[in-house]
Formats: structure tokens, sequence, C-alpha cells
């Protein structure tokens, strides 16, 4: 008896970010429409920068990377969610949400690490534009890029491991809307705190590794800005610096607050709203912040509308 209820959990139950169903019609209306947005926002980037040349360079590269990335993050948690939300059924398969904790856990590592490499990239950009394009050249875009997606994978495996090294015997019951790693975690049989500690050094290394890098970066180019004597370049600047870092602070500050937070008194339903907001608000903004005042996104897209007027004339 005791076997068969060490392996009795085949599914879990998404408890999901409410349970009144007019609400949960609400949120799927809304949570579609932010999905849909998110969709095309992020392919309209990826397209305009693999269709115009002038776009071919490593700050577009690394903007591509990212809306890919995006893409498969919001993907990977935000359709189970809405079918969730339609049928008010939050169950899911255990084989379905030990994938699903490794993808998000590896593309969220990802995205923290690629934000960095982005920041850094705008400071050699803006304090060693001489340089720059020996600085960034293709082989260090190249092992930078493979950094941001290999690091996070590597630790989304190890992670996975040491919690399946745990029986799940119940309760099934996880309060958030997609499976990720400390929730579920926490329903593991057993003592977890080998597997709670290696998740928390994998943490402060994700996030806490990559959010000093944009600190310093972000220092560093304000710093220089501020020596230049044009004020228009001030307040240029200043504005998208500011803009950036809302989109980081929104990112990691719910990452952080999920994954490197005091465990103890926290609300049972903090978490899951907290994590709309790096699973669903952020990869919606991001390709509205790292486009809204860049003028060359703005000629890829004038010059795309012109040419489809040209052949709709022709």
């Amino acid at each position: 008896m005791r076997t068969e209820n060490l392996t009795s959990v085949t599914e879990f139950i998404l408890v999901g970010l409410t349970s009144h169903r007019k609400t949960q019609l609400l949120l799927f209306c809304v949570f579609f429409i932010m999905y849909l947005l998110t969709l095309v926002g992020n392919l309209v980037i990826i397209i305009l920068v693999q269709t115009n040349s002038h776009l071919h360079t490593p700050m577009y590269h690394l903007l591509t990377q990212l809306s890919g990335l995006e893409l498969c993050y919001v993907t990977s948690a935000l359709p189970q969610m809405l079918a969730h939300l339609l049928s008010g059924n939050g169950a899911i398969t255990f084989t379905r949400c030990i994938l699903q904790m490794c993808v998000s856990f590896f593309l969220g590592g990802s995205e923290c690490f690629l934000l960095g490499v982005m920041a850094y990239d705008r400071y050699l950009a803006i304090c060693h534009p001489l340089t720059y394009a020996i600085l960034m050249n293709r082989w260090r875009l190249l092992k930078l890029a493979a950094i941001s997606w290999g690091i996070p994978l590597l630790l989304a495996i190890i992670i996975v491991g040491c919690t399946l090294r745990y029986p799940f015997c119940g309760p099934n019951r996880v309060n958030h809307f997609f499976c990720e790693l400390p929730m579920v975690m926490k329903l593991g049989c057993g003592d977890t705190r080998v597997s709670e500690l290696i998740l928390f050094v994998a943490a402060v290394l994700v996030l806490l590794g990559p959010l000093s890098v944009i600190l310093i970066s972000y220092g560093l180019i304000l710093s220089s800005v501020l020596r230049m004597q044009s004020t228009s370049g001030h307040q240029k600047a200043f504005s998208t610096c500011a803009s950036h870092l809302v989109v980081v602070t929104m990112f990691y500050g719910g990452l952080i607050s999920m994954y490197i937070k005091p465990k103890p008194g926290s609300s049972p339903d903090r978490d899951k709203k907290i994590a709309v907001f790096y699973m669903v608000i952020t990869p919606l903004l991001n390709p509205i912040i790292y486009t809204l005042r860049n003028k060359d996104i703005h000629r890829a897209v004038k010059k795309v509308l012109h040419r489809m007027d040209f052949e709709q004339k022709y």
C-alpha cells in the first residue's frame, strides 16, 4: 500500500487565478487578446529584422532572439491557461507538468541572460563606438548567445532532475496557473531541502548575475551620456534607459519574488498573481518598449508599408 501511495499522483490540478466562472471567462477574453498581441508584436520584429538588410547588426540580432524567446516563453504556459479558463478544468498530466517546469525555467533563465547581453551590447555601442565592431564581432556574439541559452538549459535539467528524485504521493493541487518549479517542488514527499537549496543557488546565478550586468551597463551609459553637451541626447538616453529598466524591473522583480524571496509568511495567492507580470505582461511589453523610440525600426516599417502600397497600385 505504501508503494502505491508513493506513485499515486498521475496528474496535477492547477488551481488557476480564480474559481469564479464569470471571472474565468472574463480573464480568458483578456489573456487571449494579450496573447494574440504578443504573438503579432514579436513576429513583426522578427520579420522586419530578417527582411531588412540594414537591421542585420548585433543589436537587432539579439532583439530577434529576444522576440523568438518571448514567443516560446508565453506559448509554454498561456495556451494551456486559456484552455483551463475556458473549460474550468485545470487538470494536467504529470509528464506535461514536468516538461512545463523544465521549459519555463529554461526560457525564463535564457531571457534573464539575454537581457543582460543586450544591456552589455548597448554599453559597448554607446560608450565605445569606435571599437564596437571589434568588441562585438560575430564570434563574440555567438559565444554570448550560446551562454544565454546553454547555462539555463543545463540548470533546468539539473533542477528538474533533483525534483524527480522525490515521489509525489499527494496532494496534487498546485496553487498556480502553470507548473512552476517552486510550487510543484512543495508537493514532493520527503525532505526537499537539498533540492530547494540547489534551486535557490541556480536562481541567484540566473537572476542576480545578469541583473548586475544590466544595472552596471546602464549606469555606465548614463554616466557617459551626462558628460555629453547635447540636452536632447540627455533626454533621449534617459527616456530609453528608463523604459528599458521598467520592463527589467517588472521581469526580474517578479522572478526574484518567486525564487529568492523568504518563504515564511507569504500569501498563497501572491505568487501566481506576480507570475502574471513576467509570464504574460512582460512578453507583451518587450517588443513595444525596445522599438518604441527606435528610428531604424520605424524606417523599416515605413519601407514595408511603402512597398505594400506600391504593389497594390501596380
